[in-house]
């Protein structure tokens, strides 16, 4: 077996270019990020299925010359189907569900010429902000393995972080991009609502609070990733217009001078902690000299009402998803089925009413409104994207029989993200801070709806003021 040792100095487009020149193969490739994935997947436990047979397969029959053509790539085990493998969605109850067909944004993948060689941790359902199941066991953070590789993407930021591959497809419902961005060192970006399809089962993810893209390393893969699949498909329940042009063009282009609002205290007026703090000052001070404009603000959303809100939604979905499968089995729930909370989270859907997600909905759509008005002044609001470092593995437990704890803990860590999800509007986690124990600390910032243009531009020039490609965790595939 051999494959391509110069492999970390390319992120995926400068993989793809090699391969166009004829300088590489996509069987080299696939052959170092195997190696890679055999080699560090032990350690951080980041991929949880491998497709290495149907990865050699699919080059073996011929890759189609899209935009990535002969680049590794995996795919997150959530809802994402892949033709003739399993998907788990991290749960028992699934552990034998066998797609026979592909989700249309895994069509824009393999269209793209991406070879799909395996899929990511998660945790069960993508229901937490970090990536422990009990299905598959925990992905560890590359910068340190006892801590969480975040969640629900951790698997795919794991793969990444430890230089598995440049890029991989990840979701985010409730920061399930950005959290495990913030947590590894690693750019992710939450496109606007409906910039990347759902289909062909599904037309929308909790309400339309989730979307697909991907975790990477560079600015320029996730924008260049976004062009190859961006667009939605005939029934699609939400429409959002088109980009003026290529993301991977706004990539290069600095963007006027940005009038930005700041906060660092949660929607509660509590503080974040002091590392997070200091991370969302210095990234202002960054943003002001390259001639931005930065004003503190507050969070225009009370957050029991959106907790409320966001629990009737996520829970109506959760209980709908495990009845459904109930019901293709033939049988009950049982005790070990699914996971405590989650077995919580099916009990609290399955009580809620018509009403109840009607009236969830609708404070959705009002908190939309509010975050547009707040975008008449501001063209971009920069706040932490995790209110603490990266947690301890164990710390956030879905088995955890005490709900008001875990609820406690799970809304301490991550009390930021979610609004965006609501709202439709784009968001990115940037990885321009690490704190004094060498961990990552994220920093967020969130755009007008439509407007991920202005984002991929500011993400550009923060990335060529303060790059991050270089560094190394401690745990490295190479």
């Amino acid at each position: 077996m051999t494959g391509f040792k110069d492999y970390d100095n390319y992120d995926a487009v400068g993989l793809a270019e090699l391969v166009a020149k004829g300088d590489v193969s996509a069987e080299e490739l696939l052959d170092e990020a195997i190696e890679r994935t055999e080699r560090v997947n032990p350690e951080i436990n980041a991929v949880s299925l491998k497709h290495y047979d149907e990865a050699r397969a699919a080059i073996k029959v011929g890759l189609p010359d899209g935009p990535f053509k002969g680049v590794p790539f995996l795919i997150k085990d959530l809802h994402l189907l892949l033709t003739g493998t399993i998907t788990t969605y991290g749960s028992g109850l699934f552990r034998d569900y066998m797609a026979d067909h592909d989700a249309t944004l895994t069509e824009r993948y393999k269209k793209a010429g991406l070879v799909i060689f395996g899929k990511t941790n998660t945790p069960e359902f993508g229901l937490t902000v970090t990536t422990e199941p009990r299905l598959f066991g925990p992905s560890k953070n590359p910068w340190n393995l006892a801590h969480s590789s975040g969640g629900s993407s951790g698997g795919a930021s794991a793969a990444v972080a430890a230089g598995i591959l440049p890029i991989a497809n990840a979701s985010d419902g409730g920061g399930s991009i950005r959290v495990p961005a913030a947590a590894t060192g690693t750019f992710g970006i939450k496109p606007t609502r409906a910039r990347t399809p759902m289909g062909p089962d599904r037309g929308e993810g909790w309400a339309g609070q989730s979307i697909s893209h991907a975790i990477s390393r560079s600015v320029r893969d996730s924008a260049a990733m976004l062009d190859a699949t961006t667009g939605t498909t005939p029934g699609d329940p939400y429409e959002v217009a088109p980009a003026a042009r290529p993301f991977a063009d706004e990539v290069g282009r600095d963007p006027k001078p940005l009038r930005i609002a700041m906060w660092t205290k949660r929607a509660d007026g509590t503080e974040a902690d002091a590392d997070i703090v200091r991370a969302v000052e210095d990234a202002a001070k960054l943003c002001e000299s390259l001639g931005h404009k930065v004003e503190e603000a507050t969070v225009p959303v009370d957050p029991a009402d959106m907790g409320r809100a966001q629990i009737t939604l996520i829970a109506s979905n959760v209980a709908a998803t495990v009845d459904a499968r109930l019901a293709a089995l033939g049988r009950d729930l049982r005790d070990d089925d699914i996971e405590y909370s989650t077995r919580a989270m099916v009990e609290i859907g399955r009580a809620i009413t018509g009403p109840d997600y009607v009236n969830a909905t609708i404070f959705m759509h009002q908190l939309g409104r509010n975050f547009a008005k707040l975008h008449e002044t501001y063209d971009v609001y920069l706040c932490p994207t995790l209110a603490q470092p990266p947690v301890t593995l164990g710390t956030i437990d879905m088995m955890s029989e005490d709900s008001a704890t875990y609820t406690q803990l799970l809304r301490a860590y991550c009390p930021y993200t979610a609004m965006a999800n609501m709202t439709g509007q784009p968001s990115m986690s940037m990885p321009l801070h690490w704190n004094a124990a060498g961990l990552p600390i994220g920093t967020m910032f969130t755009g007008g709806f439509g407007d991920d243009a202005t984002l991929f531009q500011l993400a550009g020039q923060l990335e060529r003021a303060r790059p991050w490609g270089d560094k190394r965790p401690p745990v490295w595939a190479a």
